[in-house]
């Protein structure tokens, strides 16, 4: 959906963009909608009612996402000093979540409509899971992840 917008209309106080001085812009607008009301071009944009509740959460797990960036960076070298069984397990937890962070934003990118989100949704967790405990049985039935990577830079 594509639409012609009055660059004046999107600039506030007078400030003019500088290199397209007067003419219209095509862009796709999302979730808006323009209507003249008095010979003036206005731009609607509906937001949902629980923006500031859901902007607070988003900045939070997006705060998470980051804070779990640095402890698995912070992990390569515990990893290394001190392996055992609850850095394995610390490992394989934070991996999990790390992949399951990053599909689950790519599939809020590129997944559309209610059915295939809920289908995307369901196999992302299914993944999840089975990812965790497939990490979990081998650091419980094989050597464990960090000396399985140590016994893979040996080679």
């Amino acid at each position: 959906m594509a639409s012609f917008v009055r660059l004046s209309s999107v600039c506030h106080r007078g400030v003019k963009p500088l290199f397209a001085r007067n003419t219209f812009l095509a862009r796709e607008l999302f979730a808006c909608r323009t209507f003249r009301e008095k010979d003036s071009m206005q731009v609607q944009v509906h937001a949902s009612s629980h923006s500031a509740a859901s902007s607070k959460a988003a900045s939070l797990h997006w705060t998470g996402e980051r804070l779990l960036s640095v402890l698995l960076l912070g992990m390569v070298p515990a990893a290394y000093m001190y392996p055992g069984p609850v850095v394995d397990y610390t490992v394989a937890a934070a991996l999990t979540l790390h992949g399951h962070w990053g599909i689950g934003q790519i599939l809020t990118d590129y997944v559309h409509g209610e059915t295939k989100i809920k289908l995307a949704n369901a196999g992302l967790y299914t993944l999840s899971m089975v990812t965790f405990a497939g990490l979990c049985y081998f650091n419980y039935k094989d050597v464990g992840i960090c000396k399985a990577i140590a016994m893979l830079w040996r080679i």
